[in-house]
């Protein structure tokens, strides 16, 4: 339940990196913003926990899911006002189809108690992800078949939410036209340390000069709450960061600080 209500929290991300089970729990990554700054849109996701609307029924399996245009209607969908949002992806029905009733308890409980009995990637499915969420964005659970791609996925949202305040801001201005390019994946890589304790990514402390822009970051430790990531957030933001990407406004290129 969101407990707070600040216009400082949308400018957090909150990220903590559990390599080994290949999922990364955070706050202020919104589901849209995922889509955009995944390699390539899943053909069909099978909705495990939702109130979309206009999604087909399967019958072997008892869920939902949709198609590509259903997709198209679901981004346009505020799913943070549904509760809980739960999906997996998959290549096709035959697969669906396939499926064991071991495996459809097993989403079913990942679902209900956003806990894996193992993890959630199967080869009926050939799915790339798991996604879970509560009040989607406050409380986000996502499972990566392919970790290092996580890397990838969190320079492009970072550079997405620079470019929303841009348009919001003169602060973060660029030369028109311009726009923010994603932070290579090998310099996010370089604070995973950071995450597998536990960060928050502040673009509300971000820090502009004429020649580049800076965005801190602090380690606040593991946290389930995301009141308590903004309680440790609130204590932490005036110390000295634990790490800064560093954006070059003449060159157009990122580099980190750690």
């Amino acid at each position: 339940m969101r407990l707070k209500n600040t216009g400082n929290m949308k400018e957090l991300i909150y990220i903590h990196l559990h390599p080994i089970n290949q999922y990364v729990v955070s706050y202020g990554i919104e589901f849209q913003e995922f889509m955009k700054s995944i390699p390539e849109t899943p053909p069909y996701l099978l909705l495990l926990k939702h109130k979309f609307d206009d999604s087909d029924f399967n019958m072997h399996t008892r869920f939902d899911y949709i198609e590509p245009d259903g997709l198209k209607m679901l981004l346009k969908e505020d799913v943070g006002e549904y509760g809980d949002f739960c999906w997996i992806d998959f290549e096709d029905t035959d697969g669906l189809n396939e499926l064991e009733g071991q495996e459809i308890a097993e989403l079913l409980y990942l679902a209900h108690s956003k806990e894996h009995l193992r993890r959630p990637f199967y080869s009926k499915l050939n799915n790339r992800y798991a996604y879970l969420s509560h009040d989607d964005e406050w409380f986000n659970k996502t499972f990566y078949r392919h970790m290092p791609e996580f890397y990838s996925v969190l320079g492009k949202i970072i550079s997405l939410k620079l470019g929303s305040f841009r348009s919001e801001r003169s602060f973060f201005a660029l030369k028109k036209g311009s726009a923010f390019p994603p932070i290579p994946p090998d310099m996010i890589s370089l604070v995973s340390g950071g995450m597998k304790e536990g960060v928050v990514i502040s673009l509300a402390k971000a820090e502009q000069s004429r020649f580049k822009v800076e965005v801190p970051l602090w380690v606040v430790g593991d946290h389930m709450s995301m009141d308590d990531v903004f309680d440790e957030y609130m204590m932490n933001f005036k110390t000295q960061p634990h790490a800064r990407f560093v954006f070059d406004k003449k060159t157009h290129e990122w580099s980190v600080f750690a």
